[in-house]
């Protein structure tokens, strides 16, 4: 296993592992599957020194990705990051979504990022319980703000304060 800063030739491959997310309706809000050209500004919007993509290479092929965001797009927040994991059908339970987090919040501290924000369904429990074993503390939850196929459902801010 290896974990790198992410590259556009590997967009492809980190669109492709979001999708499979998307007919579980448990890991984002997107209801159709998106392309890798609506995401270019998307990746370009990330930067090794202070808002990273990273991606877990594991035999060859890329199983996982995580990603830190500017929070909020208000210079006030500049020292917090939100933080998304996707992890491939194949690789899912496996430890690497432990591996990308570990790795994330090791890195903080030089990214200049203080605080980072998950925001999670609430029946997505493999999620909540990954952050929380990463000492991730609930700081709020919006009830019922997203609809997935007709069920209302919960989203859970989780919160981490790094320094």
């Amino acid at each position: 296993m290896n974990i790198r800063y992410a590259k556009e030739i590997d967009l492809a491959a980190i669109i492709e592992i979001y999708n499979a997310a998307i007919p579980g309706r448990l890991a984002t809000a997107d209801l159709e599957l998106i392309s890798v050209e609506s995401r270019i500004g998307w990746f370009h919007a990330h930067s090794p020194v202070k808002y990273p993509i990273w991606i877990v290479d594991c035999q060859g092929e890329i199983a996982g990705w995580l990603s830190l965001q500017e929070f909020y797009q208000r210079p006030a927040y500049h020292k917090t990051a939100e933080i998304s994991i996707y992890i491939a059908p194949t690789w899912q339970s496996k430890g690497l979504g432990k591996e990308l987090l570990r790795h994330a919040i090791a890195q903080c501290p030089k990214l200049g990022i203080h605080s980072i924000l998950g925001f999670v369904f609430g029946h997505n429990q493999p999620s909540l319980k990954l952050f929380a074993s990463f000492g991730f503390e609930q700081w709020g939850c919006m009830p019922r703000i997203a609809e997935l196929d007709a069920i209302e459902r919960d989203l859970v801010v989780l919160g981490m304060r790094i320094s």
